[in-house]
């Protein structure tokens, strides 16, 4: 299976639909019930239910969801029995495979149970209606005036003992969701450059400023102290939600300090220094994150 590691937990529906055409005689008797296997959009509409849960057994791709709302519907109209399901989960992958197979399931079932009296039924128009959920729905396209700026807070990486890593892959995560203005700088651990540094570029405009490093608790970690002094609005939730995300991984993602904080229309957020923990706060702040700033640009009341 494809990995969902770093994927973010969402609400996420699916919506599937089945047709199934049967001959006009067919739909008397299905009205009627009078069919020598009865019961058949109940016992269509169970197996379409069942079904949904076992999706991951049936495709070897599909990943265990825990589904929290299936339901299957099946309505009787002009020589034809149409299916329809819905499914709801949080999690991190969609459910649209789990709305296909109980609309398919539920379809089959139908022509089992008519087979009988039915030789010519046909399964059609198999397809997915509707999903929501997931990073599609919080796409999020950069303005063209949008500017960012990267901050490699390191003594080592600022003198060139080491190459940077971090500042790299949180650049190229920028790219990736469509920033083209992104300026980047390696700055030693020096709690006033620092604090210099963000109030320049909070008054340059730049609308994201995200610092990799000094977030632990050596003695030399000052990011997180120079950044509160820069930042005049604090906002806890972005740092939480980080911190949660990585504590599912590893028992030590508890130990940084990050914060994040607005100055002006400028939005800080420090990151820790470990290439492994970027992708982690990477993975769960964005694109989400970005909708701060429709809500920092929007009239009041927002």
């Amino acid at each position: 299976m494809i990995s969902i590691e770093h994927k973010t937990e969402t609400r996420r529906t699916a919506r599937a639909q089945a047709i199934v055409k049967v001959a006009p005689d067919t739909m008397k008797r299905l009205k009627r019930n009078d069919l020598p296997k009865r019961d058949v959009l109940i016992v269509a509409r169970t197996a379409g239910m069942m079904a949904s849960k076992q999706t991951p057994g049936l495709l070897p791709d599909c990943h265990p969801l825990n589904l929290e709302m299936v339901d299957v519907r099946l309505e009787t109209g002009k020589n034809q029995v149409r299916i329809e399901s819905c499914v709801a989960l949080t999690g991190k992958t969609g459910a649209e495979m789990e709305a296909l197979t109980a609309v398919t399931i539920a379809a089959l079932t139908v022509y089992d149970m008519l087979k009988p009296i039915d030789k010519k039924m046909e399964i059609t128009s198999v397809k997915l209606l509707e999903k929501t959920g997931g990073k599609s729905d919080l796409a999020f396209k950069a303005p063209a005036n949008f500017r960012a700026a990267v901050l490699v807070i390191s003594d080592r990486a600022s003198k060139g003992v080491y190459k940077d890593v971090s500042g790299l892959k949180i650049k190229n995560y920028l790219k990736s969701l469509g920033v083209k203005k992104i300026s980047a700088n390696l700055l030693p651990d020096e709690t006033s450059l620092i604090i210099s540094f963000l109030k320049t570029l909070c008054d340059q405009g730049v609308d994201l400023i995200l610092t990799t490093g000094g977030t632990g608790l050596s003695p030399r970690d000052v990011t997180v102290e120079a950044a509160q002094k820069a930042i005049e609005r604090e906002i806890p939730g972005v740092a939480e939600t980080a911190r949660a995300y990585g504590q599912r991984r590893t028992p030590y993602a508890m130990l940084s300090r990050g914060i994040a904080g607005q100055r002006g229309k400028s939005l800080i957020v420090t990151l820790p220094g470990s290439p492994k923990a970027v992708e982690e706060w990477l993975a769960a702040l964005f694109p989400g994150l970005l909708h701060a700033f429709e809500v920092m640009n929007s009239r009041p009341g927002h």
